[in-house]
């Protein structure tokens, strides 16, 4: 039986891991403080001591210096000659009137801790319990600004890495941005793409806020506002647009409000055209995406963190054909749909990034691309076959494996590889490593091979002659070919250490070579 805890590392799973948990919120506290005194605001122009920010914000110097420290230690201020400096990371992101500032996104999530404190209760419920005073007038008007230009800071950032998967598509032509809010991911696209022109679509009493945002990036020429509930029949010519973008939509809605959302975005959508669906999904990111999920559960009426999945699974339904889940560098992702085939190879999508989220459906902990030259062979790795295994002799053990000068002489013929990290029973993993190797080949790889983690067991037992039955699958271990995997894993970025004691959580590795 696979325990719950063994999707951890050894390190995680002790008392220091739990510490960590209970203590997160003090992280989240210093910096909304900070942002609340506009502290990296303050920093901008010149560094402080911490007397001069005691003084200018009225706060006891004592306990700003103890402040400053910790502000020190999570990497957003570094100290130098007495004075206190922001770092590269809240000046970009954490000051005032810069183009990427992430202040009223972070600052939304405090308004919605509240809810977080009820959520045994709405455990209790099975949904939500808490809601705000919608009092209406001014307040209600100010807290959908808020969460505005909260959604407005993500999304400047996100769309930078969206757009340029359409790189060359649109010189001319008409985008739907559905549930707009502050129209940042339309605007991306407009200040990308001179030609193109958008409708932003969301509910009346929020496209005011919108429209002013526009015209604050001087794009509202090209822009037109619908107000509109986007649940209802939506009042848009057939086949018009040449990209809609559904943004942050999905988790908003049940399976039954998304299934009509998309069926009217087909409906809408030129056959050429592209839907453009960009949201949390569970296979990426998946701690955040679950506790997204929670949040939804927590603070809305029925949103949910999906699958990706099941999106493409309601893509298809509606004539569509879809990537896979597309992950960004940050915790979202982006499937992408058309009714043409050609349109979709006209997307400037990487083959590895197309790759990558098939790869890791089939199971894997966690798939990272490595540079051949990154994989680290060792003469001295055979050794630890020769002496210190039980397997060595077996076929495609030592000394019936490639040496390390053949593993060497392999890889100069490989520019990429996969680092698959997955776990026991090892007849598994190395199952999965095939499908893993058949997938890249399905791609497109057709010299991709993988490297497995010990002793092939993919039979039961091995001839009673010592000659192999199954050379079609069997593939040599990492290590029974020179590799050093620990260096390699170490290289790669995960986390890997020896074990020290029996029932500690196993780590398998694969590198599947690819070109």
């Amino acid at each position: 039986m696979k325990l719950p805890f063994q999707n951890f590392e050894p390190q995680e799973v002790g008392p220091q891991y739990l510490e960590d948990l209970a203590t997160a919120y003090w992280y989240s506290e210093v910096l909304f403080t900070a942002l609340e005194n506009d502290l990296f605001t303050i920093l901008v122009e010149k560094g402080m001591t911490s007397g001069e920010l005691a003084d200018y914000l009225k706060w006891n110097p004592q306990a700003t210096e103890r402040f400053l420290q910790a502000l020190c230690s999570l990497g957003l201020l570094c100290l130098c000659e007495d004075q206190y400096f922001n770092t590269v990371l809240a000046s970009e992101y954490l000051v005032r009137g810069k183009k990427y500032y992430q202040g009223e996104s972070i600052l939304w999530r405090k308004y919605l801790s509240a809810g977080w404190r009820d959520l045994a209760s709405c455990l209790k419920a099975g949904g939500r319990v808490s809601y705000p005073d919608d009092a209406g007038g001014v307040e209600l008007e100010q807290r959908i600004k808020k969460y505005i230009k909260a959604m407005d800071n993500v999304a400047r950032t996100k769309v930078q890495e969206i757009v340029p998967l359409f790189t060359g598509l649109f010189d001319e032509g008409e985008i739907l941005d559905v549930g707009a809010g502050s129209g940042a991911m339309a605007a991306g696209f407009l200040e990308h793409f001179k030609g193109v022109k958008a409708t932003l679509v969301d509910l009346p009493h929020v496209i005011p806020v919108t429209e002013e945002m526009i015209q604050g990036r001087g794009l509202s020429g090209r822009v037109h506002f619908q107000g509109a509930n986007i649940l209802e029949a939506w009042d848009l010519p057939e086949k018009h647009f040449d990209l809609i973008i559904l943004s942050n939509i999905v988790h908003a809605y049940s399976e039954a409000e998304i299934s009509e959302i998309f069926n009217q975005a087909a409906r809408v959508l030129k056959p050429g055209g592209y839907l453009l669906v960009h949201d949390f999904f569970l296979e990426h990111s998946s701690d955040k995406a679950a506790l997204f999920d929670l949040n939804m559960f927590i603070n809305t009426y029925n949103g949910r963190t999906f699958p990706a999945g099941w999106v493409v699974g309601q893509l298809q339904e509606n004539g569509l054909q879809s990537t896979s889940l597309i992950p960004l560098q940050s915790d979202t992702g982006v499937i992408i749909a058309s009714r043409e085939e050609s349109a979709m190879d006209r997307l400037a999508l990487d083959p590895v990034e197309r790759l990558l989220p098939k790869i890791r459906s089939l199971g894997f902990r966690r798939v990272a691309p490595i540079a051949t030259r990154e994989v680290q062979v060792a003469d001295w790795v055979p050794m630890r076959c020769r002496f210190g295994c039980e397997c060595y002799g077996e076929p495609h053990c030592p000394p019936h494996s490639p040496t390390p000068d053949e593993t060497r002489a392999v890889l100069k013929d490989f520019s990429l590889a996969l680092l698959l990290e997955g776990e026991p029973p090892t007849r598994d993993f190395q199952k999965l490593a095939l499908k893993a190797e058949r997938a890249a080949f399905e791609a497109g790889y057709y010299k991709a091979l993988v490297y497995w983690a010990g002793p092939c067991s993919l039979c039961r037992e091995c001839a009673p002659d010592g000659e192999c039955r199954n050379t079609r699958d069997t593939r040599p271990s990492m290590e029974s070919a020179g590799i050093d995997v620990f260096a390699t894993a170490r290289q790669a970025g995960f986390s890997l250490r020896p074990l020290s004691a029996h029932g500690e959580y196993v780590k398998y590795f694969a590198l599947l070579i690819l070109e």
